[in-house]
């Protein structure tokens, strides 16, 4: 298995809606580190799992669509409890939207809150 992982910072802030949730309740900032890596058996006809550039160039697309916003005013998490675990996911989505990452077979995002919890979500392709 071969992985290949490219990684972007950047800030959003958020308002966790669950109850009780303190001053989280209210919008605050948090800086995120993103690390999105691909993985698969299987290299191209050049040795190359991905084309590192094609998954920079998506993964700074996606974080540009996040960077400074607040989570629950994005439409795909309207209504939810914007946790990093959602975020995650989201980030995953919107990167497979951005890239066709062949031969790679699944993708792992590994979403860093401060300094304090990281999550991961991981998907077939």
């Amino acid at each position: 298995m071969y992985a290949v992982s490219v990684s972007r910072s950047f800030v959003a802030q958020h308002s966790l809606t669950v109850p009780d949730a303190g001053p989280d309740g209210t919008v605050h900032s948090h800086h995120y580190t993103v690390e999105a890596t691909v993985r698969g058996p299987e290299l191209d006809a050049y040795g190359y799992l991905v084309d590192v550039g094609a998954l920079t160039d998506a993964l700074d697309t996606v974080v540009e669509t996040v960077r400074d916003r607040t989570l629950n005013e994005l439409p795909a998490l309207e209504g939810q409890n914007p946790s990093p675990e959602r975020f995650a996911r989201l980030l995953g989505t919107r990167l497979c939207e951005e890239l066709t990452p062949e031969p790679a077979t699944e993708l792992e995002i590994r979403l860093q809150e401060d300094d304090a919890v990281t999550v991961a979500h991981e998907r077939a392709l």
